[in-house]
């Protein structure tokens, strides 16, 4: 194993820990895209990589070439990033490459073993995945948690999912059995409109990581993005009367279905972010 150092790691103040992978966990890049707007808003500088020969196939993820000059050519590998960001009274750490193709446990137990070394991590797992649900609602975002501590504090769901997983079940599992407090969010991404980017889905991400962060984020041209993209999908909807009555369908099932959710805590926790992007 061998990894390239950037700046130290040591003497993380409790480290609020986000990760996302491209790939099968990424419905429209909106997991992947939050990191990177994380990254961007809080100047958040490289602080490690992995070594891609140990955890990727070339030829499944393939190395980019460009050309910086007509005789200068850099080769680009696929590789996993981690890199932190100062807050106030905290640090941000942001994980993020393609899932690897191999060595998934060694992969998982690097990670792992970087944060064990920390004081008091929180690791949130982002993932988005495609749902039957519908573009002109708020995207669902679902959370659980694996220990009943922290879905009692937090107020999510203890993890009940069996099946495949992709490496953020892995790493969510060596968290836990770690004894490292993890979180998984997953938005839903409308299937029938699932070609990247997502950014109404990203942006519902992002609103649960405030969350955690316990601060407001600067949204940039996010909100405006999610409805040009709310806009055009209504738009491609308009020209294709089936597609427009599935949607319909969609709509209407999940108003019956999330109406019992309007709750006292739900409506607090709104209420709280609108305050906190005010300032107040």
């Amino acid at each position: 194993m061998s990894e390239q150092h950037l700046i130290p790691l040591r003497e993380l103040r409790r480290p609020l820990v986000v990760m996302a992978f491209t790939g099968w966990n990424d419905a429209g890049n909106a997991a992947s895209q939050a990191v990177e707007h994380l990254g961007d808003q809080f100047d958040a500088e490289l602080a490690f990589e992995l070594d891609p020969d140990d955890y990727y196939d070339f030829q499944v993820n393939r190395p980019q070439v460009s050309r910086p000059e007509p005789t200068e050519t850099e080769i680009s590998w696929p590789t996993t990033s981690v890199e932190v960001a100062r807050l106030d009274d905290r640090d941000l750490v942001l994980v993020s490459g393609p899932e690897p193709n191999m060595r998934w446990r060694q992969y998982a137990r690097t990670l792992v073993s970087m944060m064990r070394s920390w004081d008091d991590p929180q690791v949130i797992v982002l993932g988005a995945l495609l749902a039957d649900t519908p573009h002109t609602r708020p995207i669902p975002v679902s959370g659980s948690t694996t220990t009943v501590t922290q879905a009692e504090e937090l107020g999510l769901e203890l993890s009940t999912y069996e099946g495949p997983t992709g490496i953020t079940g892995v790493i969510t599992a060596a968290c836990a059995e770690a004894g490292i407090k993890v979180v998984s969010l997953w938005a839903a991404v409308p299937h029938y409109v699932s070609h990247a980017p997502s950014p109404k889905a990203t942006l519902a991400l992002l609103n649960r990581v405030e969350d955690f962060l316990g601060q407001s984020l600067q949204l940039g041209d996010l909100p405006e993005l999610s409805r040009a993209w709310e806009r055009g999908v209504d738009e491609l909807a308009s020209e294709d009367s089936e597609v427009a009555e599935y949607i319909a369908t969609l709509e209407r099932q999940q108003d019956e279905t999330e109406l019992p959710d309007a709750t006292g805590d739900a409506i607090a926790a709104e209420f709280q972010r609108y305050l906190r992007r005010r300032g107040q």
